[in-house]
């Protein structure tokens, strides 16, 4: 049951529309600050916000990032004026090709590798450092599977900021280079990502000045990925999609674009009509989806074994808010093998020219299983969240594709070569 209190004091801080801390579980609200967890049940905080009326034509306005929708997040009004990675608005492309060899009639894809470090992690980073910025910390830091890290260095970098960042020591090598080249301190620690999340929780509770951006400010964090949702309704022409599948790591994301969808509905940005939200996950690190599979409203814990790397968090905060946020839509959460990763990942490359990372991979290969097990309507328009470049991720394919032939330098062996594929 929530409690009812009175609505806590406003703090000092200029944090935009954003008005006090509330906990997803008892509903205790209390006064805005780098906290993650409730003093009353110990259960998740989220932004509450007291939104002012905003306009169509005012966001689009607004700068062409993230900062368009500063109305709507956690940040000061002067936010854009800060030095950024100045993430998001990445482009929204339909999918005719992809589709077909789905079986979906109207299939967008929302391909967020074009943002800075090519990953949507630039986006919640972003509004991590403008709330830490208003908070009073100096040291940007995070644990990481690889896009959050090379999010948070870049960042620190641009704002002139020292960053710390905790990698499991497995990491992908790439994702290890396109951190460790910002400068940043890049700690890799013997253990997997659920062994680096709780480092950094002791870590947090130790250094006053670091802001994790996923421990101590994450209800700040967490809403930067409202702008995914946003920036398809904008670009879907202020409307939102009937069906949308999003990639399951903490479930923070999906968790968020749905937050984005029934805020936009709310403040009549967007007709308020049912949509579904679908959850993708790997097989070797799928407890949302057993989860959902076995009716159950709690998560069990897991130790990751799969290729997805940046989607391995064993134990996901959010995974319970998934399971109710797919469940009140009418949508599902389902997992895929590495093998379907892999041919997702080539599927998706010849068909419309976009090389993902893994998590696309689990994506695009998880909508195709949704088809054919008739839980995903191929009738509807939808929407496939690609949210980091397969530059990253490229061992993942680096043994299934290569050159076609090896040839002698005549226009001979050439057309041989030709005849022989």
């Amino acid at each position: 049951m929530a409690t009812t209190v009175a609505h806590p004091t406003t703090t000092s801080y200029d944090l935009g529309p954003a008005r006090w801390l509330s906990c997803r579980e008892c509903g205790h609200q209390s006064p805005l600050a780098p906290e993650f967890a409730c003093a009353e049940c110990f259960g998740p905080l989220e932004i509450a916000y007291g939104f002012g009326p905003v306009t169509r034509a005012e966001i689009e306005a607004g700068p062409k990032s993230i900062w368009r929708y500063r109305s709507l997040l956690p940040v000061p009004s002067d936010v854009h004026l800060y030095p950024n990675t100045e993430p998001g608005l990445t482009r929204l492309i339909r999918a005719d090709r992809l589709g077909a060899e789905l079986g979906i009639k109207n299939l967008w894809l929302k391909d967020d590798t074009g943002n800075p470090t090519h990953s949507f992690k630039d986006r919640v980073v972003a509004v991590a450092l403008a709330a830490a910025r208003e908070l009073g910390f100096r040291v940007l830091a995070c644990p990481s599977t690889g896009n959050l890290a090379n999010a948070v260095a870049a960042a620190a970098a641009r704002a002139g900021w020292r960053s710390v960042v905790l990698v499991p020591s497995s990491l992908e090598p790439a994702k290890i280079l396109m951190t460790a080249v910002y400068g940043t301190t890049l700690i890799a620690v013997d253990g997997n990502y659920d062994d680096a999340n709780r480092l950094a929780t002791e870590l947090a509770a130790e250094e006053e000045d670091w802001a994790f951006v996923n421990v101590n400010v994450r209800p700040y964090y967490a809403e930067g990925s409202k702008t995914l949702g946003f920036e398809v309704a904008e670009q879907l022409g202020w409307r939102l999609p009937e069906q949308i599948v999003v990639p399951v790591a903490s479930g923070s994301q999906l968790t968020k674009v749905d937050k984005a969808f029934r805020e936009l509905g709310e403040l009549g940005l967007v007709e308020p009509v049912p949509y579904r939200m679908f959850g993708a996950q790997a097989t070797g690190c799928s407890p949302v989806s057993v989860a959902f599979a076995e009716g159950h409203d709690v998560v069990r814990p897991v130790r990751p074994d799969t290729i997805a790397r940046s989607l391995a968090i064993g134990n996901p905060a959010d995974g319970p808010y998934v399971l109710d946020s797919v469940r009140r839509t009418g949508g599902a959460v389902t997992d895929v093998s590495d093998a379907e990763v892999v041919d997702g990942i080539r599927l998706l490359a010849r068909t419309e020219g976009i090389f993902a990372e893994t998590a696309g991979g689990v994506t695009v290969a998880c909508t195709r299983k949704l088809v054919n097990a008739g839980q995903l309507d191929p009738d509807a328009d939808t929407v496939l969240l690609i949210t980091g470049d397969g530059l990253k991720t490229l061992d993942a394919v680096a043994d299934q594709v290569g050159p076609t032939a090896t040839v002698e330098p005549t226009t001979a062996s050439v057309r041989s070569a030709l005849c022989a594929v």
